[in-house]
């Protein structure tokens, strides 16, 4: 079949599949989006794992419409509809793709994984590309445009172009090498004598020290399994994040509900002599973030890598800001156990 991309405003135009996104009138849903209408037999904790699993399985009710579309435009949501436009060589190249789709959404990787290297090189292409041709992830408003409607315009420069870097990582070397050798470089730093984690599993919490902000495709890399990260600088210098990994619906493994993080931010102000205050996003932010606050930042800013934005200095020492962190968590998980497909209601529910 030679399925093709059509703008999301078009769903209803004709059968349409839905990658990474919801929307009324779509024949098929692939995403991972808490509570989207994704197929049991093709839930994935990336919506491109999806699309290639509905791939092994032709049969799929919704599956032989030719239209495939999207409302924004990242790496996961690409690779799930550059896969279904392209089975032959997306089944070729299900692994490398399934990691390009991991790292693209969680900033998880392996990087003594063999594939670990093509990996980070298709998506710091595909970054790098993106920015300088378009505009960054989440830059869509400040540029008064739609994100569904100026996404198309990205669909439609990278949809033919991937195949060939895909295949051969090197053809794209001028645009992801900065990003690369970057990423490298930290992923080296959090991979050393001076980088330390503590794992705290039972909350989902692994506390970074190391000494200075890192791109997350280096922060988080290592922490697989992890849903709270609490990242520790020199200089007194803090941000703790809800992972991704939350707001959607993991598959692989059962989670904790996201927790309102008021209560600790007032904690975390009543010790605060700095002058700054402590603040934090809302649980249904896709990675909300504790930090002392200064401008405000952005969602671009928010998205973007921890060493492209300021963070301040607590007069909170690391050790009391850990356990102030770990003693938060363990008081409101108690008596709440960890399982798939939370609705957003059972959520707040669980954060009351």
């Amino acid at each position: 079949m030679n399925r093709y991309f059509v703008p999301f405003a078009q769903l209803r135009q004709q059968p349409s599949i839905v990658v990474d996104s919801v929307g009324l009138g779509a024949v098929l849903t692939l995403a991972h989006w808490r509570g989207a209408a994704t197929p049991a037999a093709l839930r994935d904790d990336t919506s491109a794992g999806s699309a290639l699993r509905a791939l092994h399985q032709p049969a799929t009710p919704g599956l032989e419409a030719a239209a495939v579309t999207a409302n924004h435009f990242d790496i996961d949501g690409f690779i799930g509809v550059w896969s279904l436009l392209n089975p032959g060589l997306a089944l070729a190249q299900e692994e490398l793709l399934r990691m390009v789709a991991v790292l693209g959404d969680f900033r998880e990787i392996d990087f003594a994984h063999p594939l670990a290297d093509d990996a980070l090189k298709l998506v710091c292409w595909l970054n790098a590309e993106e920015k300088a041709r378009f505009y960054e992830p989440f830059g869509a408003p400040i540029r008064r445009r739609r994100e569904d409607e100026a996404s198309a315009e990205k669909f439609d420069w990278f949809l033919p172009r991937f195949a060939e870097v895909l295949q051969n990582p090197e053809a794209g070397r001028a645009a992801w090498q900065p990003e690369y050798d970057r990423v490298q470089q930290a992923a080296a730093i959090i991979q050393s004598p001076a980088t330390t984690q503590q794992h705290y599993p039972e909350i989902g919490l692994v506390v970074v020290n190391t000494p200075a902000p890192v791109p997350y495709y280096a922060l988080f890399g290592p922490t697989a399994g992890y849903d709270i990260v609490l990242s520790q600088y020199d200089g007194n210098r803090y941000e703790l994040e809800y992972k991704y990994t939350t707001w959607i619906d993991l598959a692989s493994r059962p989670t904790l509900p996201r927790l309102p993080l008021a209560p600790l931010v007032a904690r975390l102000n009543a010790l605060e002599t700095s002058g700054r205050a402590w603040a934090a996003d809302g649980i249904t932010d896709t990675g909300p973030l504790l930090r002392l606050t200064g401008k405000k930042l952005s969602k671009a800013e928010r998205y973007a890598a921890p060493d492209g934005r300021p963070i301040y200095a607590s007069s909170i020492a690391p050790e009391v800001l850990e356990r102030e962190v770990v003693a938060f968590f363990r008081a409101g998980y108690e008596g709440i156990e960890p399982k798939k497909y939370w609705t957003w209601p059972e959520v707040k529910a669980a954060g009351m």
